[in-house]
């Protein structure tokens, strides 16, 4: 494996045209290592993604003018020019610019769109595998701020790495980039500077969770606080009226009117003051997503409404919007809660959306199996879905199958370290469910990553897992993790293409 150099002096020396140069590299891969979707003509030169023992690269055969900022290594191999790249940042701008559809795309008005976070910026290949023939269009570039915190990435890393991803499998059908649950303008600013064509906002801490129980005494006094003239404005399009949307139909009274003001004006505030000061000034269409999720408030169909009509009357553009649905969406596991109500729920959720023409988003969407089916259907097939923990943890399941040892030092620190993963994600894991490790075989270690428990414990720990280090500076786990995923990709590959496969099949797909 990896033994592109013969590849190059077997064939690229020849009049082949790329498709036959394709073929080749297809049906010798297991040799040559050659990426065979990667494969492309750039005028007289021949561009393709290789594998090498420990890394990939990128290789250019021939010149020509529109590569040439390209840095990497000359040499010859069979009398022609070869330049051997490295797969950076600085080149994958290069390649963006040659080859659009390497670039993250807008997706308003695309109807299914899932979310497929890459913590590592290993699972892109297979998430494409997985998407290719299906009307999907995937966000393959999402993350948080958290995300980047813990796994000591950056926006540009995380975009490149999906971008090398669509480059190597050829994918045409185009992606998207979310910066994923931000919460200032800052980071608003940041992540569209680096070119993310979603912006999901995160409105949790400008959200009044006090207020949904509080005395309406107390709630008239923090309503004083909003001005005569929004509270005049509020009263006149909401107060004593009944909201008919479809064959669903709700009544916000004068108390419940403030009482939503109170829980979500500041959100609203907030909103405002990011999409018209910054997003809409950033000279593009951008995907605007606005999350009242993570919140300890469930969103009522009167607060929803409440929330978009007062965004869509001011002028946003909305592309999709995540509630917080009742029962609980928590790290990994699927859904806790009665399914009944949350289908009674989200169809009304599902159609206020449908009425101001946006998406609904279901956030901590990986495995949450049991209201797939209800999410296809209720939505009529338009819907956003994120995804990411699941990922990392069909990772950890293929290190479980392969390197058993590393795996049981890694679970080790997790269950070590799992009070301070609490600090970021909330979870009902309980540690005394988790098998000892000394009592399991190491056939038996997949097996963990169908237990709840364990699954949510591994996958709340990955930032701690990939940054930890010994004494001396080097990294405990991530050089070793890397390496074996590299070793194991079409496994990796496999491995995603099976449990992501299920979450659309059981959407319906």
């Amino acid at each position: 494996m990896g033994n592109w150099k013969n590849f190059v002096k077997n064939f690229c020396s020849k009049e082949s045209n790329v498709e036959v140069l394709r073929t080749e590299a297809e049906k010798g891969f297991s040799d040559y290592g050659v990426y065979p979707r990667s494969i492309n003509e750039v005028g007289k030169a021949l561009v393709m993604m290789v594998r090498g023992d420990k890394e990939k690269s990128l290789v250019v055969v021939g010149d020509d003018t529109r590569l040439q900022n390209l840095k990497g290594t000359e040499t010859e191999e069979g009398g022609l020019k070869v330049k051997v790249c490295p797969l950076s940042n600085e080149n994958c701008n290069v390649i963006r610019e040659v080859f659009p559809y390497t670039n993250p795309q807008f997706h308003r008005g695309k109807n299914i769109t899932i979310g497929l976070g890459d913590r590592l910026g290993l699972a892109s290949p297979g998430h494409i595998e997985t998407v290719r023939d299906l009307d999907v269009f995937p966000v393959l570039a999402q993350q948080s701020i958290r995300e980047l915190n813990l796994t000591g990435r950056t926006y540009e890393d995380v975009i490149s790495a999906a971008a090398w991803a669509v480059f190597q499998e050829g994918y045409t059908k185009g992606y998207g980039a979310d910066g994923d649950h931000l919460k200032t303008a800052d980071e608003v600013k940041m992540s569209l500077d680096v070119g993310m064509t979603m912006i999901t906002l995160d409105c949790s801490e400008h959200i009044d969770n006090s207020a949904a129980d509080a005395d309406i005494s107390e709630l008239r006094e923090k309503y004083s606080r909003f001005s005569e003239e929004e509270r005049e404005k509020w009263e006149e399009k909401y107060s004593n009226k009944t909201i008919d949307i479809g064959s669903h139909s709700f009544h916000i009274s004068e108390e419940e009117l403030i009482r939503l003001a109170c829980v979500y004006g500041g959100a609203i505030h907030h909103t405002l003051d990011i999409y018209h000061n910054i997003i809409a000034k950033c000279g593009r269409p951008i995907d605007f997503e606005m999350s009242i999720d993570e919140t300890l408030t469930p969103t009522s169909p009167a607060s929803h409404y409440f929330v978009a009509a007062e965004l869509i009357d001011a002028g946003v553009e909305i592309t999709s919007l995540a509630p917080r649905f009742c029962g609980e969406f928590q790290k990994g596991i699927d859904y806790i809660g009665d399914l009944k109500q949350f289908t009674e729920e989200f169809t009304v959720h599902a159609a206020i959306a449908d009425h101001f023409g946006y998406k609904i988003s279901v956030h901590s969407g990986s495995d949450k199996f049991m209201v797939f089916p209800v999410v296809g259907e209720k939505t009529n097939g338009k819907y956003h879905l994120k995804t990411a923990g699941t990922n990392w943890l069909e990772a950890v399941r293929v290190i479980a199958q392969h390197k058993p040892d590393l795996y049981r030092r890694m679970h080790a620190f997790a269950l070590e370290h799992l009070e301070e993963a609490k600090k970021y994600y909330h979870i009902g894991a309980k540690v005394e469910n988790i098998p000892a490790l000394d009592d399991l075989k190491d056939s038996e270690l997949p097996e963990l990553m169908n237990k709840d428990d364990s699954r949510q414990v591994m996958h709340i720990t990955y930032g701690l897992i990939l940054q930890a280090k010994d004494e001396n500076g080097n990294t405990l786990f991530k050089d070793e993790f890397y390496s074996a995923l590299y070793e194991h990709e079409v496994e990796y590959t496999e491995a995603l293409k099976k449990h992501i496969g299920r979450h659309l099949k059981t959407l319906g797909l």
